[in-house]
């Protein structure tokens, strides 16, 4: 499992493309056979992706202090590729390609697998801490609520799709969902916002291969850039803002650990107040 540290705003303004890459940026999720973790002390967010081309069990050890993963944990899983299935406490759930999956804290086995090892699933978890256990329940992207925004005009015509949230399927403190832009559109959270009472982590996918996704972050007045590629992910303090625009459209799930659960708390920056 891999550490990444808090990171002051005020240092931020300091650092370097190699840098601002190390600290935020996530890469190389599905790797072929096994499980990749890396560990967020903003809120103890823990980014996670599977590729099994064989069953994988995801295990607890040092870094968590507990026997198992989800000893004081919850989870939330989506699916970005072929088919698979995930085996808790001995139940298995089918889950095809952008369906997902929310485990609840105290579940002790948590098996991944693919439908076609020659055709691994990807499954994309976030999980943070937990003091109360809520239910296991797949979840239909197609039973999801949903809410469109954009314009044309605008080039960011977007489907919100909430997966994990008060209103749907409940968490203790996990938000978690899916946007998809649609064809010709490529700005997502723009305008942007804050949220300073949560964090949040970008996962963008369904990008081509050619293409590339310029991340913004940063406090509203001193903003930077990441460049992202298709799988990749990117970790958002809650003094930064969390906006996109791609060479093509695409779909990115998010994932949000803090104070509340509330989906629309959150701190508008005015389009003039840039730089």
């Amino acid at each position: 499992m891999e550490i990444r540290n808090p990171v002051n705003p005020g240092d931020f303004e300091a650092y370097t493309t190699e840098r601002t890459r190390r600290e935020f940026l996530i890469q190389d999720l599905f790797l072929p056979g096994q499980i990749r973790l890396v560990y967020s002390h903003f809120d103890r967010m823990i980014v996670g992706g599977v590729s099994p081309d064989q069953p994988l069990s995801l295990e607890g050890g040092k870094v968590l202090g507990t026997d198992f993963f989800l000893e004081r944990r919850e989870m939330g899983v989506i699916n970005v590729g072929p088919g698979g299935t995930i085996t808790v406490d001995g139940e298995k759930y089918p889950l095809d390609t952008r369906e997902g999956l929310y485990i609840g804290m105290g579940k002790k086995e948590i098996l991944f697998a693919s439908a076609d090892r020659r055709k691994p699933s990807h499954f994309y978890f976030n999980s943070g801490p937990a003091h109360k256990s809520h239910p296991t329940q797949k979840i239909e992207m197609a039973k999801t609520e949903t809410t469109q925004l954009g314009s044309p005009a605008e080039a960011n015509v977007r489907t919100i799709h909430k997966y994990i949230h008060p209103g749907g399927v409940q968490s203790c403190q996990l938000v978690m969902g899916m946007t998809v832009l649609s064809p010709n559109s490529i700005w997502n959270s723009m305008p942007c916002h804050t949220h300073e009472r949560r964090m949040e982590v970008y996962f963008y996918f369904g990008l081509p291969e050619n293409a590339v996704l310029f991340h913004f972050m940063g406090e509203p007045d001193k903003t930077r850039h990441i460049v992202i590629r298709n799988e990749e992910a990117v970790i958002s303090p809650s003094w930064s803002i969390h906006s996109g625009v791609g060479t093509s459209s695409y779909s990115f799930i998010w994932g949000m650990l803090g104070e509340n659960q509330t989906f629309a708390d959150m701190d508008a920056v005015a389009m003039k107040d840039l730089k």
